[in-house]
C-alpha cells in the first residue's frame, strides 16, 4: 500500500488507517492532535511521534474514545509521560494523555479522590493544605495519579499501594468499573490492574498535623535535590533494585558513571539515572542501557531488570 509523505518527508499513515483513526476521536471534546510528537510529552524529552495524541476533556470522553477504538480495532495507550521511553517511530494507534482530568475531592473518613490526571506535586499540595497524611513518600515525583497507581510507584520511604483505596477503571468496551484495592495485585513497581485506563483513584489517608507533613515532604524534597540528577531530562530509574541492593550503587561499583552513548549518559549524579544531555534518542538510550547491564552482568553476574517502561515502534 502506497504511503502519502509530509512536505518534512515523514510518512502519513496510509488512507484507510486514517479514516479508522478519524473515526476513532470523533465527537471526542477535549484537544486531538495528528502525528504529535511525543518528546513533548515526556519527562526524557524523547520519543517519536503518534498517530495520533487525544487530551480527554473527562471520563466522559474516554469512555467514547475508548468504545470507538474497540469499533475501529484500533489500540489505545495511555501515556503518563515519566518512567517511559517512547522508541523514535513513536506509538501507533491512538495515545491518551489524562492532563484534563485533575479534579482533587475531599471525602469523609480521611479519603481524597483524585483524577488520574492529577500531578503528584498537587495531590501532595492538597493533602498537607487538608492536613492529612499518607502520601508524603511521594515528595518529588513527578508523575500522575494514574502512572503512580500503574507503577505502584514507590521511593525509600513507602509505595502507591500504601494508600490506594479503590481505583476507577474505563474499560475496554467503554464501562466505568470501581475497583477496590484489595482486587488490585501491587508488586514491586507494578500494579495488576483490570484492563482499560485509570480514570481516578480513592487515597485512604489520614489526619495529621500540617507542619509535621509539611517537614517531611521538605526534607524528603532536599534529598532527592542532593542525590538525583534533577537538572536533566530522565525517566526516573531505569533499573529495579536486585536483591538486598541498589541498582545505582551496582552501577556506579562496576564504574559506570559518566558512560554515554550520544547524549544519553549514566548520570555522573545518581547512577541508577540516565539523563538526556540535549538530543539523545530512544536508540542511544537503549544502546547505553545495553551496555550497562553486559558490563554489570560481566562483573557481577547480576542481571539488572528494567524499572523503565519501553514502548513504541523502534
Amino acid at each position: 500500500m502506497t504511503h502519502r509523505v509530509h512536505t518534512d518527508g515523514t510518512k502519513v499513515r496510509p488512507v484507510r488507517v486514517q479514516h479508522r483513526l478519524e473515526s476513532a476521536v470523533a465527537g471526542v471534546r477535549g484537544p486531538v492532535r495528528f502525528h504529535a510528537p511525543l518528546k513533548e510529552y515526556t519527562s526524557f524529552h524523547i520519543g517519536g511521534p503518534a498517530d495520533v495524541l487525544v487530551e480527554p476533556a473527562d471520563v466522559e470522553d474516554i469512555v467514547r474514545l475508548a468504545k470507538q477504538t474497540r469499533e475501529q480495532k484500533l489500540p489505545i495507550f495511555v501515556l503518563g509521560g515519566t518512567n517511559v521511553l517512547v522508541r523514535d517511530k513513536g506509538i501507533r494507534g491512538v495515545v491518551v494523555n489524562l492532563a484534563r482530568l485533575r479534579a482533587i475531592k475531599e471525602e469523609p473518613g480521611a479519603v481524597l479522590y483524585a483524577e488520574g490526571g492529577v500531578g503528584m506535586p498537587t495531590l501532595i499540595g492538597q493533602a498537607i493544605r487538608r492536613s492529612l497524611a499518607g502520601l508524603e513518600w511521594a515528595a518529588g515525583i513527578p508523575g500522575t495519579v494514574a502512572g503512580c497507581v500503574v507503577m505502584n510507584a514507590g521511593t525509600r520511604l513507602g509505595e502507591m499501594k500504601d494508600a490506594v483505596k479503590a481505583v476507577r477503571i474505563v474499560s475496554p468496551k467503554g464501562a466505568v468499573i470501581d475497583c477496590p484495592a484489595e482486587a488490585i495485585e501491587f508488586r514491586y513497581r507494578r500494579a495488576t490492574l483490570p484492563p482499560g485506563v485509570v480514570v481516578g483513584v480513592w487515597l485512604q489517608l489520614r489526619a495529621g498535623v500540617r507542619s509535621d507533613i509539611e517537614k517531611v515532604v521538605k526534607d524528603y524534597l532536599h534529598y532527592r535535590r542532593d542525590t538525583q540528577p534533577l537538572a536533566l531530562p530522565s525517566a526516573g530509574c531505569v533499573f529495579k533494585n536486585p536483591l538486598n541492593d541498589s541498582a545505582g550503587r551496582v552501577v556506579e561499583a562496576a564504574g559506570l558513571k559518566g558512560t554515554s552513548v550520544g547524549d544519553a549518559q549514566v548520570s555522573t549524579k545518581h547512577a541508577n539515572f540516565i539523563v538526556n544531555q540535549g538530543h539523545a534518542s530512544a536508540a542511544d538510550v537503549l544502546s547505553l542501557i545495553k551496555k550497562v547491564r553486559a558490563r554489570i552482568a560481566q562483573k557481577t553476574g547480576i542481571k539488572l531488570e528494567l524499572e523503565l517502561n519501553i514502548v513504541g515502534e523502534a
